[in-house]
């Protein structure tokens, strides 16, 4: 891998951070808005593909990973807030980050085995987690909070 590859990446994801974080800094108290704002913010974390001309193909294995990672661990994290407050919410989260890791590679190796030449980067494979895990998040947020009224 070229060294300025994994610097653009590091750049990249970084830029993304700062962004994300003041969302959900000036979001938090928003319970029924953070779903659609998480969402908001995978798609804004979609930018570099556009200004790299990173195909999207490549992203779709690690945009499934991140949907399946992250939809399901905030469903621990819930069920763990909700049973044991917030110690439960850090057990639920650490154990359901385990395994959603596992149930979302699978699904990851699928799609991923359908790329060819081996065209994925370090960039492509960052911003494709870091979307797919803000859109699952995001997703079941919005049911939960949003929808549900939970």
């Amino acid at each position: 891998m070229k060294k300025e590859n994994v610097l653009n990446a590091v750049i990249s994801v970084g830029i993304l951070t700062v962004i994300i974080l003041a969302i959900a800094y000036f979001s938090i108290n928003q319970k029924r808005i953070i779903g659609p704002l998480l969402i908001l913010t995978g798609i804004i974390s979609l930018m570099p593909v556009l200004f790299f001309k990173i195909p999207f193909r490549l992203l779709k294995s690690d945009i499934i990973f991140g949907v399946v990672d992250n939809g399901i661990l905030v469903v621990f994290a819930i069920a763990g807030a909700e049973l044991f407050g917030i110690f439960g919410a850090i057990v639920g989260g650490a154990v359901g980050n385990a395994i959603t890791d596992a149930f979302a590679g699978i699904f990851e190796g699928l799609e991923a085995r359908k790329i060819k030449n081996g065209r994925r980067t370090a960039l492509s494979v960052a911003i494709g987690k870091l979307a797919g895990c803000l859109f699952g998040a995001g997703a079941v947020l919005t049911i939960v909070w949003t929808i549900l009224g939970l």
